[in-house]
């Protein structure tokens, strides 16, 4: 299994490094905190963390080509393909796939693992440090200051309806309150 993670963790930093996207920084937030909760879950921690690796996997290439909305599906084409060279149990394949195609939040999680990678993504925008790189983020992408900040609300608000995991409503919700309050703050009329 390590063989297949240090290779995913390889194609997503090269994806990385060729797109830009995601931040270097919320790919390691959202693979750190996706361990640290599938270590307090008894999840599977390998499924988390190949989820978490490749779930964003496209979202560059779908941004540049002004195709955003397709990353999810993008990224499961190609993570399915990269996972076909091993020989992975079908259980733990359909679980990873899960992982990607769930990471925005479905109403019913296929799996623990699924509901796991799709919290942790949430913490891009709704940790301290996702969300100044967020900010960091479309503030680079907007000229203008309120829109960059209209976005970066939606972000913040899309990943706390996600949220689902107990755990995660109580560490967050105090960083969601304080964002929305800050961003309010910040806009100029």
């Amino acid at each position: 299994m390590q063989q297949i993670i240090d290779q995913a963790r390889e194609l997503a930093i090269a994806e990385i490094n060729q797109y830009g996207v995601p931040k270097m920084e919320h790919f390691i937030l959202a693979n750190e905190k996706g361990q640290q909760l599938a270590e307090q879950l008894n999840a599977d921690k390998d499924i988390v963390l190949l989820g978490t690796m490749l779930m964003d996997l496209k979202i560059g290439q779908c941004i540049k080509e002004g195709r955003l909305a397709e990353h999810v599906q993008d990224s499961s084409m190609v993570a399915q393909e990269f996972l076909k060279q091993f020989n992975l149990e079908s259980e733990v394949l359909t679980k990873i796939i899960s992982c990607i195609e769930s990471h925005h939040g479905v109403e019913n999680y296929s799996c623990l693992e699924a509901e796991i990678c799709a919290n942790s993504d949430c913490y891009r925008f709704l940790s301290p440090e996702g969300f100044f790189h967020g900010a960091l983020i479309f503030g680079n992408r907007f000229a203008n200051f309120n829109d960059a900040l209209t976005q970066l609300e939606n972000k913040v608000d899309e990943k706390h309806n996600i949220i689902s995991l107990d755990i995660c409503k109580q560490e967050t919700e105090d960083n969601y309150l304080v964002f929305k309050r800050l961003i309010k703050e910040a806009k100029r009329n």
